[in-house]
């Protein structure tokens, strides 16, 4: 059977506005999907296909200031 695997990150923009994205992946951990977003964003020509809503979002790695994973539990 085919899972698919969602991870939730906040991007930080360089201009200080920041946007909560899902980006999915089959049959990988979510730590593999978190490292594969990394990777794309720490290239200077790199881009990241994810969602914001129902919309289809591209984030150019040029304009990411900082990117939060969100918390797999509580916040303490």
């Amino acid at each position: 059977m085919v899972g698919s695997t969602t991870a939730v990150l906040r991007i930080r923009f360089v201009g200080g506005a920041q946007m909560d994205v899902t980006i999915d992946e089959v049959d990988v951990s979510e730590d593999e999907v978190v490292d594969r977003a990394i990777a794309a964003l720490s290239q200077d020509s790199g881009v990241l296909r994810a969602r914001h809503g129902d919309r289809l979002v591209v984030v150019f790695a040029r304009g990411v200031a900082a990117v939060e994973i969100a918390p797999r539990g509580a916040v303490l």
